[in-house]
């Protein structure tokens, strides 16, 4: 009798141990092979090679993550000549071609990928101008920077704050990306200055270089009495080039203009047409150069034009941090009684980006 009871718990454990074998195994099995798929492989020009898990390339510089660094490495996609992945990427290519594959070079400049019904195409390496790791639902499509700046100086007791942030987010069809910008500035026996301006965007791709484009914007400006002006734009724009060095693009379309103004002047509403073009410099060293104008012709009251134009300069550091210089400017040749037709803000600062 405890011999049967011995052998029945021995078989019980036995086949209790197997099963619990059998699952680490299976689970070995599947992690590794998923370990597997994450390993990627580049070459450089000098013919080093680094292997790990490439986390995504835009304007001309990839980001590869690998076992033996804690931090991931950032290469500049001109020093790569060969590279084969595992991983499969949002692939896009000079003339915005899309496709979703894995890459593997052929040679030193021709690499293939997969097209649509499983089709094997090569292209250029250097044509890819972004990859974005397609099992990757938000890290790698997300980016956000914030700068800010102070100047004092003891004559007048002059105090001026600035701030410079914008936040994005990409998918497969669409992005969006939003900026907030203020400025507050006090000077003895001067009134105080306050400016503060957002825009939100919204882009739907459309076929080669075209996408739809839905703006919000708001400023409000002392200088130029404006309690509040909003816009709310429709429009059209083109990528008339986009490599990893830069990108160019223009847009054209419809604003309806509201202003409210802090002084006497009658509010407005009226509506626009508006153009502008937009140029994102990149392969300039760590420095990077953004340059945006746009022009808004009148519909609705004669003769009148305004323009706004922003620049910024910014100089990266390590750990993510920047240095950065920008200016906008705003011009309405119909202002409010008694305001400005240019006004202007140049900041410099100090900031950190994700």
């Amino acid at each position: 009798m405890h011999s049967w009871k011995y052998n029945f718990k021995f078989r019980h454990y036995f086949y209790s141990m197997k099963y619990i074998y059998i699952l680490l195994t299976l689970f070995i099995v599947i992690f590794h092979n998923d370990a597997l798929s994450q390993i990627d492989s580049l070459r450089f020009t000098n013919g080093n090679l680094i292997i790990g898990e490439i986390k995504s390339m835009d304007k001309g510089v990839l980001e590869i993550e690998t076992d033996y660094s804690e931090n991931d490495f950032e290469i500049e996609w001109k020093e790569i000549v060969w590279l084969r992945t595992q991983s499969y990427f949002l692939i896009i290519l000079e003339n915005n071609t899309k496709y979703y594959s894995t890459i593997h070079s052929l040679n030193d400049s021709i690499s293939r990928i997969i097209g649509t019904n499983n089709q094997l195409l090569t292209c250029n390496t250097h044509d890819i101008v972004l990859l974005s790791a397609y099992d990757d639902n938000f890290k790698n499509r997300f980016n956000a920077e914030i700068s800010v700046g102070f100047d004092m100086t003891k004559s007048s007791n002059l105090q001026s704050f600035t701030t410079r942030s914008a936040i994005g987010y990409k998918a497969e069809k669409w992005s969006t990306n939003g900026a907030f910008n203020t400025l507050i500035s006090h000077q003895d026996s001067v009134e105080d200055i306050k400016r503060t301006d957002a825009e939100l965007n919204y882009r739907y791709i459309l076929k080669g270089r075209w996408y739809a484009i839905t703006t919000f914007t708001a400023l409000s400006n002392t200088e130029q009495k404006l309690d509040l002006r909003t816009n709310i734009q429709l429009g059209l724009g083109r990528y008339i080039f986009i490599t990893n060095k830069a990108n160019l693009g223009a847009k054209f379309g419809v604003n309806r203009n509201i202003e409210q103004y802090t002084n006497e002047t009658e509010d407005r509403q009226t509506w626009e047409g508006y153009f502008g073009t937009e140029l994102d410099i990149y392969d300039i060293g760590d420095l990077n150069l953004i340059f945006n104008a746009m022009a808004y012709p009148s519909f609705s009251e004669k003769n009148r034009w305004r323009i706004d134009t922003n620049f910024d300069m910014k100089y990266d550091l390590p750990l993510d941090f920047f240095i950065k210089m920008g200016i906008s400017m705003n011009y309405d040749n119909q202002p409010a009684d008694d305001a400005s037709e240019l006004d202007y803000v140049l900041h410099t600062g100090f900031g950190w980006e994700w």
